[in-house]
Formats: C-alpha cells, sequence, structure tokens
C-alpha cells in the first residue's frame, strides 16, 4: 500500500469513525433536567426569638426572618415551589408579618403565574409552609406519606398539633381532589432532578430536597436548617423532635450539596444578600 492509499484509508477509517459517534448521540438517554433555583421572600416576621432557631443561643437576641418559599424553575411545563408560604386572615391578623404579599403573588415577581405551578414540594405540615397549597390550582402536592399519616385524618381534622385544622382541612380537599402525593421516605427521586431526603425530625416525617442545578446539587433545607448558623456553628434548630437527628441531617446535607455556599436555610434573611437579585425579594441560588 502506497501512501496515497494510506492517507486515503484513514480519512476512511477517520469518516466512520464520527459516524459511530453522531449514532451513539442520537441513541443516547435524554439528557436530565437541571433547574434554576430561586428563593422568594412574601413577608417577614419582626423581632423573632433567636432561641426559638439555634439551640442554646442568647435569650436575648432577635432577629427579622424571612418567610420564604422557593422556586425550582426547570423550564417550560416544569415549574415546582418547595413550600407554599400563609395567606389566610388567620395567621396574617395573629403574627401581624411585615412587607407580606400572598405566596402567589410573590412567585408572580419570578416571572411564573400560580397557574403555571406544576408541582409544590412540602417540608411539613407548619402554617408557614403548608397554608398556601391551594393558591396554586394546578399544582399536584408532595409530602411525606408518613407526614400526612400522623397529621390528617380521614375526616380532614388535624390529628397532633402541629397542623392547623385549616390546613389539615385544605389538605384533606386536596387529597380527595387527587392532587395529593406520598413521598415514600428517605432518598426519593419524586421528579427528574429533584430527589426528597428526611431526617431533619423538625415535625414527624419533614422533608427537605436535592436539586440538579447547573452548579450540582442544590439543597434546600426549609425548616430542617433554620439559619446558616446553625449549619456553621453545628447547632441543632432548637424546635425538632430529635436534636442528633437534626444534626445529621445537616452534616448530609454537606455532604449532597455541590458546595456549602449550595445549601439554602428556611428562615435565614442572609439569604437575600448572599445571591443576586433577580426581582423584588426574589434571589437565583447559584
Amino acid at each position: 500500500m502506497d501512501e496515497r492509499d494510506r492517507r486515503h484509508l484513514r480519512r476512511l477509517l477517520l469518516a466512520l469513525a464520527l459516524l459511530a459517534l453522531a449514532s451513539d448521540a442520537a441513541t443516547a438517554a435524554p439528557r436530565q433536567p437541571s433547574y434554576r433555583v430561586y428563593a422568594i421572600r412574601y413577608a417577614t416576621i419582626p423581632a423573632f426569638p433567636v432561641r426559638y432557631l439555634v439551640t442554646g443561643a442568647d435569650t436575648t437576641r432577635t432577629l427579622d426572618i424571612a418567610m420564604t418559599c422557593w422556586l425550582l424553575d426547570g423550564g417550560p411545563g416544569r415549574h415546582v415551589l418547595v413550600d407554599a408560604g400563609f395567606y389566610r386572615p388567620k395567621f396574617v391578623n395573629e403574627w401581624k408579618p411585615a412587607g407580606f404579599v400572598k405566596p402567589s403573588d410573590a412567585v408572580a415577581r419570578a416571572g411564573v403565574s400560580a397557574d403555571s405551578i406544576t408541582d409544590i414540594i412540602i417540608s411539613h405540615v407548619h402554617w408557614d409552609h403548608l397554608d398556601g397549597a391551594d393558591l396554586f390550582p394546578n399544582a399536584r402536592i408532595w409530602i411525606q406519606r408518613e407526614e400526612y399519616a400522623h397529621h390528617v385524618g380521614a375526616d380532614g381534622l388535624p390529628l397532633a398539633p402541629a397542623i392547623d385544622t385549616l390546613d389539615a382541612a385544605m389538605l384533606a380537599r386536596l387529597d380527595a381532589a387527587g392532587r395529593v402525593r406520598r413521598v415514600e421516605g428517605d432518598a426519593q427521586e419524586i421528579l427528574p432532578g429533584i430527589t426528597a431526603y428526611t431526617g431533619g425530625k423538625h415535625t414527624f416525617a419533614s422533608q427537605y430536597v436535592g436539586v440538579r442545578t447547573a452548579k450540582g446539587t442544590v439543597v434546600v433545607a426549609s425548616d430542617n436548617l433554620y439559619l446558616y448558623e446553625n449549619l456553621e456553628r453545628h447547632r441543632p434548630i432548637a424546635q425538632t423532635l430529635d436534636s442528633t437527628s437534626n444534626l445529621a441531617a445537616q452534616e448530609r446535607m454537606k455532604k449532597l450539596a455541590a458546595s456549602p455556599r449550595l445549601i439554602v436555610p428556611g428562615h435565614d434573611p442572609a439569604v437575600f444578600t448572599r445571591f443576586h437579585a433577580t426581582g423584588e425579594g426574589v434571589v437565583k441560588v447559584e
């Protein structure tokens, strides 16, 4: 074989290799979804005692805590909320939050209408995280099976004090309408790119989520981690059924998240200064 034939053979082999690569790419599994994560502040509770947030905190300390929900934006047809805030007059009148807007209106500031929310992941049944679920008419509701069973009776009445009567009835109505999905325990990928984890024990079966993003996994801790201070000082949240499991959950979050920066606590106002603002009361976690 002369040199010209060898060059021709090399070109032929290269062409065949390129065709094989193109074929592999065409038959490869679809690319997994990647989300953009936004923290959305819909109210502030002024002068909240830090001792109710951080175990062992100075009893004189207070903090204006952020009332927050989180938007996981996966593009058209995939807009997921973690928690839904509150809006019923009972809670607004009792707590008198500053700068209050309905969670559905706050989410609209992030460019997503209430009826475009496809799913809501409820971290736990407390009023400030569950109450707004019925503001989003097309959303499926994801909650741990044990959390639902422990708190909501078949008649829609509360079975434990952690859930308000109004919210137990609302959740039961959504369930009767076929909109509630039970999460079956720990480390469950409930939606592509979104995994639910248990272990913080803020309530009977509270959960938090890991979210796939372009920067790696973001952990939306909700109340399984109230403040950055809990994480940085390795202090359990003050309102937990089990401090040991709460600290273990914090350590696990560090392993799950792409970096400690991407662990987002539930009520820390510093979230809204650590990340870039994209709208009024809205920051992008990145």
